[in-house]
């Protein structure tokens, strides 16, 4: 790549609550899910997920924080956060999209039935729907992130994502993550 470079983070969790739990006894990862954030303190991670931390019905498109919502409900959730380096342009065409994507985020929904297909391998695309691994992992291909392109021919888990150049910046409890700035 040529330029000035930024970079994204991608954090890979295990939160603990009952469909992560089913996730990790399925598919055998220790990490089921993911949320992609443009600053390293991860005040506003994206990901497809719970609306509301007490209600696993009602999932879309979401603005995760380390120290809100289902992170605070599940308080010890473990975390895989890396830094992939991407093109200043490629930043703001990213930024771009989310933030056009949080303003419509009501016309988003979870997909659940290509959650439910992915264990047989079965990739089912819909338009305006995600699970969370697959919403990131069309950002990082929009981002044009190297290897990216590598992880599209197949379901993609969230731990696929440590298959990308990347730096790992931490692994623990996501409350205790050295570079947030919320109060705890």
């Amino acid at each position: 790549m040529n330029g000035t470079h930024k970079q994204i983070f991608i954090v890979i969790t295990q939160t603990g609550t009952m469909l992560s739990r089913i996730l990790k006894r399925i598919t055998g990862a220790e990490y089921n899910h993911a949320s992609l954030s443009l600053s390293q303190d991860l005040t506003r991670m994206y990901s497809f997920g719970r609306r509301h931390p007490y209600n696993p019905f009602w999932g879309g498109f979401v603005i995760e924080s380390p120290h809100a919502g289902t992170f605070r409900r599940f308080s010890d959730t473990t975390a895989i956060i890396l830094a992939v380096e991407i093109t200043e342009e490629r930043y703001a065409a990213l930024e771009a999209t989310l933030e056009a994507m949080w303003a419509r985020r009501e016309q988003f929904s979870y997909n659940l039935g290509g959650l439910l297909l992915a264990y047989f391998h079965i990739l089912w695309k819909r338009s305006n729907r995600y699970y969370c691994s697959e919403f990131v992992e069309d950002m990082l291909l929009h981002a044009e992130v190297r290897g990216a392109g590598e992880l599209r021919a197949r379901v993609v888990q969230p731990i696929h994502f440590l298959k990308l150049p990347h730096t790992r910046l931490y692994t623990g409890r996501l409350r205790d993550y050295p570079y947030c700035m919320a109060s705890r």
